[in-house]
């Protein structure tokens, strides 16, 4: 079972990344020292850390920098003598990437490549770098079947295609230069500190203020949704039990359209924050039906048994508890909010979506 001492967690301010570092630092086995190493993008919050930082002192150390910088990336990985890498930081927005894909290209393929190329340069004093990635790159599914390991990439955006694109150049180090890699593709993750670009926030905070919510077409695409927590557990089990250069999926085995987490979220709004709409109306009646996303995948879905039969990981949260956790969550959290939806998040929400509020 693989130990280490200077794990570098690459958009580790971000939201996976802020999950995965507690998780780590509850882990009675790690002993040593995180490096979160993040360029604080409009998703990044260094302040989604502090309570680590106020608790871990020297055991936690936080790089602003971006990992499109070669030099700022390995001389991080020499300064902390890093012997593993856990790489979140990516551009992960798919409409953002329809709009602006040479920035996905350069943070998601180049950065990643940056990252290899200072893990490689560390010798054999490196142990691992586990590449987090996502289940888009396989494409979409049809009403039946599932997303295995042995499924052949399909990417549909140019987000899907820049991250199978550093999958790719994950496996070629480890192929032609013998760097220690393991992979982990997962599914859609809901949870705290989620940026509020993507689903579930959004419609959490906009529900909660009597705002639009906007859903693409019919709302008849299916996700399988993975909580965030056991999202890190699976992560970290990986990097310690798993084969150097395995690929495991990870999901959640909570199959949803789009359309039911809206009306679920609702739901538990007007349950949990049950101020009333001027109307008098439940906050599902703020559903608004957007044109659709283009390249659009119809469905997606994990078969994580590979995961479940190796090392006895199963998701602790179902769709009851750990929607209602999420939820309340970010009604408990209202400081947290306000902090992420100023500044540079305010304007690209305004960008983006001031049309559909």
């Amino acid at each position: 079972m693989r130990q280490f001492q200077n794990i570098l967690v690459t958009g580790g301010a971000g939201f996976i990344g802020s999950n995965f570092v507690r998780h780590v630092f509850s882990r009675p086995e790690f002993s040593g020292r995180v490096v979160v190493f993040d360029a604080l993008t409009y998703a990044g919050n260094r302040h989604n850390l502090d309570d680590v930082a106020a608790a871990e002192g020297g055991r936690y150390e936080f790089v602003h920098a971006d990992i499109r910088d070669a030099a700022a990336v390995g001389a991080a990985m020499e300064k902390f003598d890093v012997d593993c890498v856990v790489h979140f930081a990516a551009e992960s927005h798919v409409d953002r990437s329809i709009r602006e894909p040479a920035a996905f290209v350069e943070t998601n393929v180049l950065g990643t490549l940056n990252l290899l190329q200072a893990a490689r340069a560390r010798g054999g004093a490196f142990k691992l770098f586990h590449h987090v990635s996502t289940d888009e790159v396989f494409g979409s599914l049809g009403p039946t079947g599932f997303f295995s390991e042995t499924t052949p990439y399909a990417p549909h955006s140019p987000y899907s295609a820049s991250k199978a694109g550093s999958d790719h150049l994950v496996r070629a180090f480890r192929d032609t230069y013998g760097l220690p890699v393991t992979i982990t593709n997962c599914s859609n993750n809901y949870g705290p500190y989620q940026f509020p670009e993507k689903l579930v926030p959004l419609m959490v905070l906009n529900a909660l203020e009597g705002k639009p919510l906007p859903v693409y077409g019919e709302g008849l695409n299916v996700r399988d949704w993975l909580h965030v927590e056991d999202h890190c557990a699976a992560i970290w089990t990986v990097m310690r039990r798993a084969a150097e250069g395995e690929t495991y999926c990870v999901g959640g085995r909570c199959e949803m359209r789009n359309a039911d987490v809206v009306a679920r979220v609702c739901a538990l709004v007007d349950a949990l924050a049950p101020a009333p709409l001027p109307s008098g109306a439940p906050r599902s009646s703020l559903v608004v039906h957007v044109a659709d996303r283009p390249g659009h995948d119809r469905r997606y879905a994990i078969d994580c048994s590979k995961l479940e039969r190796d090392f006895g990981w199963k998701p602790a949260h179902d769709a009851e508890s750990g929607f209602r956790e999420t939820v309340l969550w970010y009604l408990s959290h209202a400081e947290w909010v306000d902090s992420v939806r100023t500044g540079a998040y305010r304007e690209w929400i305004d960008r983006n979506y001031g049309d559909r509020r």
